[in-house]
């Protein structure tokens, strides 16, 4: 997780004396299979109510070409996916 993150919707955030009032945010990255990410991604928005208002954060995808770290679940990865498919 990456705490301490920033970030500016379409509104600016408020200030006091010139001291900007924003709460801190926390960036979440999830790396998963492929075939599961559609699903995964529709379920965060779900969640975070992310369509139904405003400012409660953004979920988004992007492909992951490869990645290293992650050999020891390889095997429980597959098994899922083929179950899922």
């Amino acid at each position: 997780m990456i705490n301490q993150a920033r970030g500016e919707g379409l509104v600016k955030p408020k200030t006091f004396f010139g001291l900007t009032l924003e709460t801190q945010r926390d960036v979440l990255l999830l790396l998963v299979e492929e075939h599961l990410s559609r699903s995964i991604l529709e379920t965060i928005a779900r969640a975070g109510h992310f369509d139904e208002r405003q400012g409660k954060g953004i979920a988004f995808q992007i492909d992951v070409e490869d990645a290293v770290g992650i050999s020891h679940q390889i095997r429980k990865l597959t098994r899922v996916v083929e179950e899922e498919i």
